[in-house]
Formats: structure tokens, sequence, C-alpha cells
């Protein structure tokens, strides 16, 4: 049960006495004390030293408690609780957050705290305070330096037991450099950092030239220099701004466009605009993409650490081109950032918007008061010592006397009369010899008491010309500025762009579909030509640049490729990232792209021919090493992979073409010399489960060599005999091209008709191939070889080879663009060429 308490009762004289008052001058007044205090005692900055009272505090306490940059590091803790407890009388996380700030690279532009432990990141907050350390930093012993010295104004504390500084001596011009950001009751602030080189150049300047207009100003201090680096897009809002004190300007991320995979563009980013992390970046663009309000890309990574910094990569699908992406990232994310300047800062103790040269004008007022101050310091001082040492050079000179007159002395207030009387000193000359040590006043001597005189007399006179000549006083605080700038002063990180730099193809996101070819080369390389010129033959090729396969598409269209396995994989053109330029010679498909990194083949799956999936043609004619052959109906071609032939164990496919006309010659070629050749249209397309049917018949321990299709006109066959118990590519053997015309054509599963004769120690076909000539081959080094002229024997040996042969192919490319140039399709095929 609650108790109940008795209430005293009131003594006999009270009288009560109540006040009425209007809510709303209560209100009143109350709001307006409470909007004074924010602006004065919180959320603007001092225009002279550039400082809150948070950071004023801070720093002084730090000076105080002598954490300079050469001595160890000491607990955030420490110092909040001291600032706390002594000067700023509000809460820990205030102190804390406003001290993390200047000690974080990317909020400001010169650190004054030197923080050690997690300080947080653009994305992410700092340790608690109990967990980090932190110390001055040398930009903070600048803006402390001779503050006890006279150069300030102090005033009481919260509770007027301590003193503190109104403003410090400030010897950098920090509203400037680090810029300011705070929301007061009815008005706020927001000044973007500078560099610091460029802002004393400026000040020296105005310093020689008071009058000086904002167009010679800017000569010096061109633009904002953001902590993050970045671009800065278009000054006319800088200009605006350092003229009246608002204006606004485009912050820009420093991208580049590189090659992130063999296969893909990617957009790399390597600074943000002030005040943009890179989490903020990733998650506006996951927004993006999941919306479809963006397009073209595959994935984002953020790859950032302490060595190389900052390096966000956005990977872009391929068909996507990858600055008209950028552009659209710049429009809809925080990569293109705005900064509105609202240059607000207590002038005298009243809140003023400032222009850029006012800023200036303010800063140096204070420093010549304060460089004035000091001297006066100094001055007097150095005016003290020079009387105590004129005391001492008076007494020193007989040095016995002044002992005697003390030892004679009843106490000391009689020594110190008698000392001014004997020896015509000061009370302040007089204390100072009665307060010295005996064995002190010994050790002085007339030489160094002397010299120590005449440099006292050379600073005060000195002093005195300082202060007497205004001339001289700036050109004092000039050299500070200058010293100032040479030990902090650092290069430039914002690049100032006059405009938005323009970007190719922003218009068109997608690559265009235009039509062009994909080579495919014996080593088993893929590129595409940039357009449908396809190359002629020339001389200029790389060594193992054979192109065995072409086929005319489009650049976002597909292509098959078929395998010795029988199996037909689906490709995207645009995956394949080389893309070789049109000449009037053979490309170089050296710069193409590895297979493997398209298509994953098994052990000894080798890739034959390519194709160009049209589903309205005669189809593919395959032929395998056991001398199958086989119709593929081109109604099948519409999986991303299947099979096209069923295969019996241990037979593979060793030729593919994609038919023109459905009239063309196939043709096998067998290991013991045997040609057979026959229509394809005595051949019945199947679909894709069948086996085929009978090609060649072979003899025992025989296979086919060789099978494709072709028109038989200016047709070649070429050979290249060997023994089949040597070593491959040992022994060269002999080569013979015969003209095609010279063999008959026999029905299919026949045996065909002889086609090379072996000489001795040859008993097999190393190499043979049939096709539109002139043929060229290559050995399995990839050096070019050079074939004979083709003869009318079709039995003999030919010639001997230089070396052996392991590929042979024509130029059919040419051909293939005079049909594209004369009005075919994209989708039309190529036979397999040399390219």
């Amino acid at each position: 049960m609650a108790r109940r308490t008795k209430q005293e009762p009131l003594p006999d004289d009270f009288e009560e006495h109540i006040l009425d008052t209007d809510i709303r001058d209560e209100m009143q007044t109350s709001f307006l004390e409470y909007a004074y205090s924010v602006i004065y005692s919180r959320a603007l900055p001092d225009a002279r030293d550039g400082l809150k009272p948070v950071q004023r505090r801070i720093l002084y306490t730090m000076d105080e408690m002598s954490l300079r940059p050469d001595r160890g590091h000491v607990k955030s803790a420490r110092v909040v609780g001291e600032v706390m407890g002594r000067l700023h009388p509000h809460g820990d996380g205030a102190i804390y957050d406003a001290l993390v700030r200047m000690a974080q690279p990317w909020s400001m532009r010169l650190r004054t705290v030197d923080g050690h432990g997690n300080f947080g990141s653009p994305d992410d907050s700092p340790a608690a305070m109990r967990y980090t350390e932190c110390r001055m930093a040398p930009a903070a012993v600048a803006m402390t330096a001779s503050i006890d010295e006279d150069t300030v104004d102090f005033k009481p504390n919260y509770d007027s037991r301590e003193m503190e500084p109104v403003v410090l001596p400030a010897a950098i011009p920090h509203l400037l450099v680090n810029g300011s950001a705070g929301i007061a009751v009815g008005m706020a602030t927001n000044i973007a950092p500078h560099n610091l080189v460029e802002v004393v150049q400026a000040l020296k300047h105005l310093i020689t030239h008071p009058k000086a207009s904002l167009d010679d100003l800017m000569r010096f201090i061109p633009g904002p220099d953001l902590p993050t680096g970045g671009k800065i897009v278009g000054l006319d809002g800088i200009r605006d701004a350092y003229e009246t004190g608002r204006g606004t300007f485009k912050m820009r991320a420093t991208a580049r466009i590189e090659s992130v995979t063999a296969r893909r563009k990617g957009i790399v980013v390597t600074e943000l605009p002030y005040g943009v992390g890179t989490e903020r970046v990733m998650e506006q663009i996951k927004k993006l993409v999941l919306s479809k309000k963006l397009q073209g890309i595959a994935d984002i990574k953020d790859l950032s650490d302490r060595e190389h910094g900052l390096r966000l990569v956005i990977e872009i699908k391929n068909g996507f081109v990858p600055e008209a992406i950028l552009e659209q990232l710049y429009r809809q994310t925080a990569l293109e950032d705005s900064f509105g300047i609202n240059a607000v800062a207590l002038v005298d103790g009243q809140p003023r918007t400032l222009g850029i040269k006012e800023m200036l004008e303010v800063f140096l007022g204070h420093r010549f008061d304060v460089v004035r101050r000091r001297s006066t310091f100094r001055r007097a001082k150095a005016a003290d010592r020079l009387h105590l040492v004129d005391g001492l050079l008076i007494a020193i000179l007989d040095i016995d006397e002044v002992i005697q007159v003390i030892r004679g002395s009843d106490n000391a207030a009689a020594a110190k009369e008698r000392l001014i009387s004997v020896f015509d000193l000061t009370e302040v000359q007089a204390d100072y010899i009665l307060d010295m040590p005996l064995r002190r006043l010994t050790r002085f001597s007339k030489l160094e008491l002397e010299k120590e005189k005449s440099e006292l007399e050379r600073t005060i006179e000195q002093l005195d010309a300082i202060l007497a000549d205004e001339k001289l006083l700036r050109k004092v605080v000039s050299d500070e500025l200058t010293d100032v700038a040479k030990e902090h002063g650092t290069p430039r990180r914002t690049v100032l762009l006059g405009a938005a730099p323009a970007v190719t193809a922003a218009s068109a996101v997608e690559v265009s579909d235009d039509p062009c070819f994909v080579l495919l080369s014996s080593t088993g390389l893929l590129a595409r030509t940039r357009d449908a010129d396809a190359p002629g033959r020339g001389g200029d090729r790389a060594n193992h640049d054979v192109t065995v396969s072409a086929v005319l598409t489009s650049r976002r269209g597909e292509v098959g490729l078929l395998t010795n396995r029988g199996r037909l994989v689906r490709l995207p053109v645009i995956d394949i990232g080389a893309e070789l330029p049109s000449t009037a010679n053979d490309p170089h498909v050296a710069g193409g792209v590895p297979l493997s990194e398209l298509v994953a083949l098994e052990a000894g799956e080798r890739p034959l021919a390519l194709t160009s999936l049209r589903t309205d043609g005669p189809g593919l004619a395959l032929g395998t090493r056991d001398g199958v052959v086989k119709r593929v109906n081109p109604e099948v071609l519409n999986r991303d992979e299947w099979e096209v032939i069923g295969l019996k164990d241990g037979d593979e496919v060793i030729g593919a073409v994609e038919l023109a006309t459905g009239e063309e010659e196939l043709c096998f070629i067998s290991t013991d010399a045997q040609l057979l050749h026959f229509s394809a249209s005595g051949v019945r397309p199947q679909g894709r489960s069948g086996g085929g049917m009978a090609g060649i018949k072979l003899g025992a321990g025989q296979r086919a060599a060789f099978f494709g299709a072709f028109d038989p006109a200016d047709a070649v066959v070429v050979t290249a005999s060997g023994s089949s118990t040597a070593l491959p590519g040992t022994e060269a053997g002999a080569v013979k091209v015969t003209p095609f015309t010279e063999y008959p054509g026999k029905g299919r599963a026949t045996g065909g008709v002889r086609s090379h004769r072996f000489l001795k120690g040859e008993d097999t076909l190393v190499t043979a191939w049939a096709g539109p000539g002139p043929a060229r081959a290559a050995a399995s080094s990839g050096a070019p070889i050079d074939l004979p002229e083709a003869n009318g024997r079709r039995d003999g040996s030919g010639v001997p080879a230089p070396q052996p042969i392991a590929a042979v192919a024509s130029p059919v490319a040419a051909q293939v663009a005079t049909r594209a140039a004369s009005g075919a399709d994209a989708g039309d095929a190529a036979a397999p060429v040399e390219g």
C-alpha cells in the first residue's frame, strides 16, 4: 500500500506572490534564448578561426593536455571527458562526433586531430571513444600556436571557474581550407573545403593588393578542393558563391572504363563526391537494377582496401555501351551530386553571409591583430628581461660590495632599501638580486650579460618596428602564411571542369546490331570483325593465326559451335569481346578470346566449326571418323546445347559444314588415300538423335581423315603422306595438290578412288583437305607453309613437304563478303576458311 506523505505547514510569515505572464511572450522569449544559444554556441563557426565552439574547445583542451604530434596517443574518452567537464556542458556524444570528424581524412581537407583506431568510414560509424585514441595533428599546433602570448581574449567557462579562449590564434585559414557545415535555428551554413596552398596565395595577393577584385582572387582559388577528390562540373555556381556567399556546383565521381575480365568491360570508380559513401552508391544501383530503371549492369563489387584506396567496380553486360551506362549512373545515382554553398559565419558576434573576399579579409584582420598582440607581449617580456639584465650588470661590477650590503642588513627589507640607495637599482631589480641564490650570481659573467643585453635590445627594436610599421606587419603575416603553406600544403585533388565532357555514344545504351563475322582459329581463339566487310587474303598474319571457320552474323546475334563429340553449343556473339578491325589483309586472330572462357570442353573434346543456327536453310552436313555422313534438320537447332548426331563408341565428328543450297558436293578422304565425293541432295535430313548413314566404305584399320562440303568449281585436294609408326611431327613425308575435277564421283557407301600414291616408308595420310583453292597450310608450330602448284596427276606422290602439315584451309571469306555485299542476310553462313 502506498504511503501518504504529510505536507509540512507553511510558516506564519509566508506570503504568496503569483505573477501572471502571457504564454506567447514566455514562448517567444524562451525560443529566442534557445535560438541565440544554438547560433552562437553550437552551429555556426567564427569567421576568424573557422571553428565552432566544440571544435575550439577540443583543440584548446588537447593543447592544455600537451597532446602534441611528438607525444603518444591517449584515449579519446579522456579528451572528451576533459572537454565536457571543463568547457563544454553538453553530451559526450556530440563532443566525440566532432572529434571524430576532425580526424577523418574524407571529411577534413587538413586534419586537425590525429586518430588511432577505427574512426569509421563514409558509410560506417566509428568505434566507441573507449576504443579509439587521438592526439593533435601538426595542423592543430599551428591553430593554437602562441595562444599563451596574449594573442586572443579569454572568457569564463560555463561555471566561471576556468577561462577559455574566445577564438584561437589560427595560423591556418581553417574556414576555407576545411569548410564547415551546421544547422542553427532559422539559418544554416555549408562551406566547401579548399586547397591550403591556393588560399595562402590568394591571402598574400590580398595583403599586397587590398583592393583586388573577385576575378583576381579566383586566379589563385579557381574552386573548392574536396578531400575525396573527384571532379567539379561547371564553374558558374562557384563564382556566384564566391561573390554572394550562395551558390551551387555539381560534384562528379572519377571513373574510367576498363576490361574487368577477358570478355567484359567495366566502370571502375576511384573517387566519389564529397560526403558520398560506396555503400550508398551500391544500394542506389541495386534498386535501379531491380526496378528495371537501369539495364546493362551485371555485377558491382567494392574492392577498396588500405593499400589501393577506393575501387568500386561496376561490371557491364556484353551488348551495352559502358560510356552510356556511366552517363545514366551520373544522372540517377550519387556518382554525381550537388553541393550548395551557404557561407554563413559569425563576424563580430553576428551571423553574416560572406563572399570569399570577405572571408579572406576577416581572417587577415584576425592575423594582423594576433601578430600585433603577440609582438606587444614579446616586447614587454623582452623589456622586462632587459631591465633585470641591466640590474645584474650593475651588481656584478662590484659583487663583493653587494654581498657586504646584504650581509650587513638586518632583514630583507633593509637589504632591499640599501641596494636601491647604494647601487641606484629599481625595486624589481633589487628583488631579483635578493631572490637569486648566491651560487647563481657568481656564475654570471659580464660578457654573457652584455651579449644577452644586445640581443634583447635588437629584439625590442625589431618588435617596435613591427608595431610601428603597418607594411612590416603585413610582411610578417605574409611570411608566416608562406611557411604554413610550405609545411602543411598538399597538391590539389579535385579536377575542375568548365562543362561536362561529351560521352561517346551516350544516346545508345546497347550495342548496335550491325553485321559482322565470327572467326575460329586452329588454336581455339574466337574473334569477331567490327563490320561485315570480311578481310581478304593477304600475307600479313600472325604465325599461328589460321582461321578454320567463319560465319556471317550480327553483333547481337548468336552462333553455334560444333565439337568432335557431336555437341552443338549456342554462343552469343556479343560475349566474344575481341573485335578485329577490317583491313585489306587477313585478321590477326591472336588477339581473340580463348574458347575455354566461353565453353567448357571435356577432355579430348575439340572445336570443329561455327554455324549460324539458321532454321530455314538446308541444315548441317556432318562426317565422322568411321565414315558416317549426316544432314541435320535445321528445325532442331533451337536449344542452348544439344547433341546433333548419335555417335557409336569410339567414333567422332571430323568435319562439319553449314550448307548454303543443299546441292554442294560432300567429300570424304580416308587415311589410306581413298577419296569419295557425292551430292548432298542424296543424303536425307535427320533429326537430332539420328545416327546418320553410310558415307565412305573404309578398309580394315582405316579411318576417315577429312570431311567437307563445297562447290566443286575451282576446288583442289591437298594430301600429305607420312609414316604411321613415326612420332607425330617428326617425319615430313610428301604433299600433293590436285584439282578436284580429277576425281570422279562415286555412289554413297562406296570406297571411292585413289588420291595419293605412297612412297617407300609411307603408309598413311597425315593430313587431307579439299575445298576451293588456292589453299594454304600451317605447321603444328603455326608457321605458314607454301603448297605446290596443282597438277593433273590424280594418284601421284607429290613433292617432299618441308615440315609436317597440321592444318589446311582456303580463303572463302572473300566470297562470303561478296555475298553479304550483294544482299545476303546476316544469318548466311560461310564455309570453313583460312582468314
